[in-house]
């Protein structure tokens, strides 16, 4: 699995006109599913992101957690970020799990997302095509992948 973590300032996902979530100051997390992933990478992945020191302390330095913070979370599924467009011009998708696969794990994500921040988390619409509306905070962006030994 693998996430594109953006410490955000307000993000935003529609899905034909309508908003399917919203968050203030928070993280917006990007989520791609590998072909290879199971439910077991999950727990190390959102512990990662919940406790991942980037919002700023009282002297500005880097150094609280979403949850220190009292942030939000907005979660994305993109399948993309398994993109592999090393040959030709057209990206090949074959890493990026199937939907059969990717949606349980993704919602396996979200809802460990919300039990470990202690309170709901904002969602896009798995496999839709949707717009993302953000304001990078920094910018600060990451990229963390776990997956199987």
């Amino acid at each position: 699995m693998k996430v594109l973590i953006q410490r955000v300032k307000r993000a935003q996902v529609t899905v034909d006109g309508r908003s399917t979530g919203s968050i203030k100051e928070g993280l917006l997390i990007l989520l791609g599913v590998h072909t290879t992933d199971t439910s077991s990478l999950i727990p190390w992945l959102v512990g990662k992101c919940v406790h991942l020191r980037i919002f700023p302390d009282d002297a500005g330095k880097m150094n609280r957690s979403v949850l220190d913070h009292g942030g939000d979370i907005l979660v994305v599924s993109q399948f993309t970020l398994y993109g592999n467009a090393a040959k030709g011009n057209r990206p090949s998708f074959i890493e990026s799990a199937r939907p059969e696969l990717a949606e349980p794990l993704y919602e396996s994500f979200c809802e460990q997302c919300a039990d470990l921040l202690g309170k709901p988390i904002q969602t896009g619409e798995f496999g839709a095509m949707m717009d993302v509306e953000l304001l990078n905070w920094g910018p600060v962006t990451l990229d963390i992948e776990k997956r199987n030994s």
